[in-house]
């Protein structure tokens, strides 16, 4: 693995690593007020950005586009605002931080199912290459 599918694959280990982490400060202190954080960071951190990377590993065509990159930078931007922004609102501060990495979270989202698209309806969709391969 390598390219956008291995800065994808790695950021979600490193997320994992981070939600598992505070899942185990959590329970050792026995205070669970920042649940939400643990869960967002770690469904939306690892699992969601481990899946991104898969696919783009195993589709290169869409890996190739800058829109991968666009995808990468607004789910990382997202992740990195949201998930704080979750804890500032859930021990009483604003909810601004949190909203706004939400947006951001789904326009990364909006941008895959753009290039996901764009690969499976794309103009070499269903173009059988020479030598008979199908493109991914």
């Amino acid at each position: 693995m390598k390219g956008i599918g291995l800065l994808f694959f790695a950021s979600g280990a490193a997320y994992g690593m981070a939600g598992m982490l505070l899942g185990l400060w959590m329970g050792g202190h026995q205070d669970f007020t920042l649940a939400p954080v643990h869960a967002h960071l770690n469904l939306v951190g690892f699992v969601t950005m481990c899946l991104m990377g898969v696919f783009y590993h195993l589709t290169p065509s869409a890996a190739e586009r800058v829109l991968s990159r666009v995808h990468f930078g607004l789910a990382t931007a997202g992740l990195w605002i949201m998930v704080p922004g979750i804890g500032i609102a859930v021990t009483g501060g604003g909810e601004g931080p949190a909203v706004a990495g939400s947006l951001l979270t789904a326009a990364a989202m909006l941008t895959f199912l753009v290039n996901l698209g764009l690969t499976a309806f794309g103009p070499a969709a269903g173009r059988v290459r020479r030598g008979g391969a199908m493109p991914c």
